[in-house]
């Protein structure tokens, strides 16, 4: 079985197609970094969109979401965008946990496991 590695780099790839399953790295913002958590997660949703294209699925074939919150006071703002997004016929196990990121300007970093 073939595996393909999408924008990969020297410490890690993007997205990783196995089979038919596609595992995303944890995206975090680049455009809305420092900024409200609303704007991150919607920053980072924006790249998952991309990724999964890139691997030829979409959002409505996420089997499961881990979501990692720098602070869990802001599950309500990430959950704001999350909602707006997420396709409610398809959604995905998901589990939201608080965690120390690696970058303090990072408020929300997402890890996604989807299907073909």
């Amino acid at each position: 079985m073939t595996i393909t590695r999408i924008d990969p780099g020297p410490r890690m790839s993007q997205a990783v197609v196995h089979g038919n399953t596609v595992y995303l790295a944890g995206q975090v913002s680049m455009n809305a970094k420092g900024g409200p958590i609303e704007a991150q997660t919607a920053d980072i949703l924006h790249e998952i969109d991309s990724l999964l294209a890139k691997a030829g699925t979409s959002k409505s074939k996420i089997l499961a979401t881990t979501i990692y919150l720098s602070d869990i006071k802001t599950f309500s703002e990430m959950n704001k965008a999350w909602e707006a997004w997420v396709d409610p016929n398809n959604t995905p196990a998901r589990a939201t946990v608080e965690a120390k990121l690696a970058d303090a300007a990072w408020g929300v970093e997402i890890v996604v496991i989807a299907a073909l």
